[in-house]
């Protein structure tokens, strides 16, 4: 297997990184393949309670997708690439344990998409953010048009999108399109660790119940997203990690989650 994405686990804490430097982490079909697999290997491990995506060095989180793997390609041949990307986006999205982008340098076009397929980010001050795909002739396809006024409101995603202009971590900040902003890459990677060992603490079940009626918000109505909520609150109430957490709070202790 390529080196082009990197995999490690540490204290329940899977972290998957982009690495390709020279290409400033850009996005091709082995890479995002990559990406899919690891992912696939942190929900399938039990030990793992938390995923960090970031990109390798400072530059780049990942500058977009790999533009050299463009010329020849029409609608028909490009369709497989585009449908690949959504799927693995969409996959992030969906996993039962929360997934944290350390955006660190530029997050541009398939980048930014995949940050925002995850369910926090925290960027470096470096960090630029953007769908630049407009001046290719072409525009996202990665979940770009939807996500994005999803987290940010559809007037400023309609001129980010259709101009094509990049944002510096602060605006990315100011708009609700990052949680936090770090100094320095450094103080980002410890500030995502940190973050990811708090989510490790948590109650895996009551995790993954809560992800997904927060994710339901985006795809439900109002009365079937409450119905649901409704539904996984009661289920909490058969785990044995409630049944801890209700006691350590009346004990006045720290709890220990089971994750059952």
């Amino acid at each position: 297997m390529s080196n082009e994405v990197l995999y490690e686990v540490e204290d329940g804490v899977a972290t998957i990184t982009i690495n390709r430097p020279e290409k400033y982490n850009a996005l091709n079909k082995d890479v995002v393949d990559m990406m899919h697999s690891f992912f696939q290997k942190a929900e399938e491990d039990p030990e793992v309670r938390a995923v960090i995506l970031t990109g390798i060095g400072e530059k780049a989180f990942a500058a977009g997708a790999d533009i050299t793997a463009f010329p020849g390609r029409d609608s028909k041949t490009v369709r497989p690439f585009v449908e690949n990307g959504q799927a693995v986006c969409n996959y992030i999205e969906s996993l039962s344990i929360p997934v944290i982008a350390a955006v660190n340098g530029f997050a541009l076009g398939g980048g930014c998409e995949f940050a925002m397929a995850c369910d926090i980010r925290y960027a470096s001050s470096n960090a630029r953010f953007g769908q630049p795909e407009i001046n290719l002739g072409i525009i996202p396809g990665y979940g770009g048009t939807v996500r994005l006024p999803r987290l940010v409101g559809l007037g400023i995603a309609k001129e980010l999108v259709l101009t094509g202009n990049p944002i510096k971590a602060d605006e990315a900040l100011r708009i609700g399109l990052v949680n936090r902003v770090f100094d320095s890459v450094e103080d980002l990677r410890n500030g995502a660790m940190e973050l990811a060992k708090i989510l490790v603490k948590r109650p895996g079940v009551a995790i993954k119940l809560a992800k997904q009626s927060l994710n339901n918000a985006w795809e439900m109505s109002l009365k079937d997203n409450l119905s649901y909520e409704v539904d996984v609150f009661c289920e909490t109430f058969d785990t044995e990690d409630k049944k801890e957490g209700v006691d350590a709070f009346l004990s006045k202790r720290d709890p220990v989650f089971k994750h059952k």
